[in-house]
């Protein structure tokens, strides 16, 4: 067992040093390269090859390569056994890019099923795609999730619950849902400042657009390795 051991280590040892050499060329911008660093990491690597596809998928993925990636990105899910909520909400973004709305939401939808960091911008994309075919409850759900979970601020879910609790109108909390997006986004935050001004018109009875003229905010897609 201790040889095992010994060994299993130095294997992993080796898989951080490619993913670490990897990163750099990535960071530079050389994708095709960081690709070639990544492919050195085998199965026999452990949890470390996923990682590796992932990473190249991500790369595959700035190459303007999506259906590489979305095929890269399953398999990092499928060689942890589904539980890699990160590359399931890269696999739902990728799908999203391809227009495969369908298969995105169960990628999505597969990233909040587990534990993982996966789990906030992946109910913030179920949000998105919930408002975009007229849910607005379950859009609420997803982005009072994204805040719950997030280990961040997350102004665009803010925000985003705000137009949802509007235009069912529960106009006094969502005033405090788009204060809270301008308060975490230093104020610089045009849309809530937008949707701010309305609500408040609207509560005072000085509007007649309604919630209907509140913008939803999109979100940045960000890839962390």
């Amino acid at each position: 067992l201790g040889c095992a051991n010994a060994a299993a280590q130095g294997a992993n040892g080796r898989a951080r040093e490619i993913i670490a050499r990897g990163n750099e060329r990535y960071a530079r911008g050389e994708y095709r390269s960081a690709v070639e660093e990544y492919g050195r990491v085998t199965r026999a690597d452990g949890e470390a090859y996923a990682q590796a596809l992932y990473n190249i998928g991500v790369c595959r993925f700035e190459l303007w390569q999506t259906e590489a990636a979305v095929s890269l990105y399953a398999k990092a899910v499928e060689s942890r056994a589904g539980r890699y909520p990160k590359a399931a909400y890269a696999l739902g973004v990728a799908l999203e890019a391809l227009g495969r709305t369908a298969e995105a939401k169960e990628a999505y939808a597969r990233a909040v099923a587990g534990p993982g960091e996966g789990y906030a911008p992946a109910h913030y994309k179920l949000g998105m795609l919930a408002a975009g075919a007229g849910d607005d409850e379950r859009a609420a759900s997803h982005f009072r999730e994204a805040i719950k979970r997030s280990k961040d601020k997350f102004p665009a879910s803010h925000n985003n619950l705000g137009v949802m609790l509007a235009r069912a109108g529960r106009l006094a909390e969502a005033e405090r849902e788009f204060e809270a997006a301008l308060r975490h986004s230093d104020g610089s935050f045009t849309e809530a400042a937008h949707n701010l001004k309305l609500c408040r018109a609207l509560l005072a009875g000085r509007s007649k657009d309604g919630a209907v003229a509140m913008k939803v905010a999109e979100g940045p897609d960000e890839f962390s390795r």
